[in-house]
């Protein structure tokens, strides 16, 4: 998500800025542009993980027991496949990014989805995909789970459930030093802003620029980008004035871009997470069920401090626990 000084150096940070810097929007990039996204963003989600070296992040979750009575509720359909397969957008950090080996998906997601397995008494393989392919490969039985910061909304409610497990609002981030001003979502007004495909930023933003247009104010120019590192990169490369994405990933990218980058206004719109699973398949209860082990064991409380979240802690997991 972010350029990491120890591996790369900023003079590396920023050429791999500028690689994105000639791409355009997502719909109109050449092939050969894509594909300089693509690798510097690539780069930059694999450094992420040695910046995550501080003692919260490299502290190891115990091993969590299976739980008879819970792994009895996980249908035989899923049971006879052996290996329970979990999506996550892995350029989301901290809650998802690959690791320093370039493949393994890691951060807060992963820990739990893995945690969750374990009660139930599955083998959890958590595999890389972009954000809005995960919705509609649960959908076609590609992913038993999505487990990618989802907001559960009552309209995803419509093809997946979900089972709710953090609260997040969304924040702004913008370039330190000849960045932006912005309060709030209303002052988007006239200013480009950057999003990640198929995320609740990106609807905002959008519904934002007809607001400006129908008040006869400055359209936002929207930027959608597949993942989450070519946001970043697009707000420090100067691309986008703001950047949008969950409040605990904005605070991260800001924190490890080491002053070039910073929070702007107040984060807005605090809605749960949820895990996304098939849409009356048998796994919500257990999966739920599961949650509320790991709550009251202490595991899940120990991933949130592992990755310097725990602001978004819930107590009160639910099913299908939509706010909009």
């Amino acid at each position: 998500m972010r350029c990491n000084v120890a591996r790369l150096g900023w003079a590396a940070c920023m050429l791999a800025a500028v690689l994105v810097t000639g791409c355009g929007s997502t719909s109109t990039s050449t092939t050969s542009k894509k594909a300089a996204a693509k690798k510097a963003a690539s780069a930059l989600s694999t450094s992420t993980s040695s910046t995550s070296s501080s003692k919260g992040a490299t502290s190891s979750i115990p091993p969590t027991s299976k739980i008879p009575a819970i792994a009895a509720q996980v249908p035989a359909s899923v049971k006879s496949k052996g290996t329970y397969t979990v999506a996550a957008d892995a350029t989301y950090a901290p809650n998802e990014f690959i690791a320093g080996d370039g493949h393994t998906v890691i951060g807060m997601d992963a820990d739990l989805a893995k945690a969750l397995g374990a009660v139930m008494g599955l083998k959890i393989n958590v595999v890389n995909a972009t954000f809005d392919s995960i919705i509609p490969g649960i959908q076609a039985g590609k992913y038993d789970m999505g487990a990618s910061s989802f907001t559960d909304t009552k309209a995803r409610q419509k093809v997946v459930d979900f089972v709710t497990y953090f609260s997040a609002g969304t924040s702004f981030y913008t370039k330190a030093q000849g960045g932006t001003s912005l309060a709030a979502l209303a002052g988007l007004c006239g200013d480009t802003a950057a999003v990640e495909a198929g995320t609740t930023e990106q609807a905002d933003a959008t519904a934002q620029d007809k607001k400006c247009k129908a008040a006869g104010k400055p359209a936002v120019s929207v930027l959608v980008y597949p993942n989450q590192n070519e946001v970043n990169l697009a707000v420090q490369s100067g691309r986008a004035q703001i950047g949008m994405a969950d409040s605990p990933v904005a605070a991260y990218a800001v924190k490890q871009s080491h002053g070039l980058l910073t929070l702007a206004g107040q984060p807005y719109g605090t809605a749960p997470y949820g895990l996304a699973l098939p849409k009356g398949n048998g796994m919500a209860k257990p999966v739920l069920d599961a949650l509320r082990a790991l709550m009251a064991n202490g595991t899940y409380m120990k991933i949130l401090d592992k990755w310097g979240i725990q602001a978004g802690a819930i107590s009160d997991p639910t099913i299908n626990g939509a706010t909009s």
